[in-house]
């Protein structure tokens, strides 16, 4: 999929609000309410579109009027359901700033040129977003997404380089019996 048509997942619905069709909405946006700034949603498949108006918040979710559901009982089967946003429908970044839609599926990489493998995701457990790599062997690794840590990403390439602290990044076992066979 190219960067026109790729598409960030912004919220989601939690469940109904009330009698009158109004749903709760998980949003994934940095602020809540911009779930529903930045033009019509989409569902996981594309093929559906909704408007959200919303109408105020509730406890970590945004309560709101999807177009097309208008009673409790629709509301409560649009329970779970993913909305979506073209990426370019979103704003521009800062330097040195990432959506994590952007980041997961880079390729990441040793300063050496050593492939580790593709960002899975990217977590924020409460101390700073974390990039989760699917290494090509051995566990998944996490990675904290720093300046010092990753000190380079570059979208249009589809990489980012990782300077990992000592002991981060273990050499798989199978590998290091490997090379000490070869050698």
């Amino acid at each position: 999929m190219s960067a026109a048509e790729k598409r960030v997942c912004v919220g989601a619905v939690a469940g109904a609000h009330g009698v009158r069709g109004a749903v709760k909405v998980k949003s994934f946006t940095a602020n809540p309410e911009d779930v529903a700034r930045y033009g019509p949603l989409e569902d996981e498949s594309g093929e559906r579109r909704f408007t959200l108006r919303l109408t105020g918040a509730g406890k970590g979710v945004m309560i709101g009027h999807l177009s097309g559901i208008t009673d409790r009982n629709q509301a409560e089967a649009a329970r779970g359901l993913r909305l979506y946003l073209p990426r370019a429908a979103l704003p521009p970044t800062e330097e040195d700033e990432y959506y994590h839609a952007d980041l997961i599926g880079l390729d990441a990489m040793l300063a050496d040129g050593t492939p580790l493998g593709p960002v899975r995701a990217v977590h924020d457990f409460g101390a700073g977003d974390t990039l989760e790599i699917v290494r090509n062997e051995g566990p998944p690794l996490m990675i904290p997404f720093t300046r010092t840590v990753v000190p380079s990403v570059d979208l249009d390439a589809g990489r980012l380089v990782v300077d990992p602290p000592h002991g981060l990044v273990e050499e798989p076992a199978r590998a290091r019996r490997k090379r000490e066979k070869e050698t």
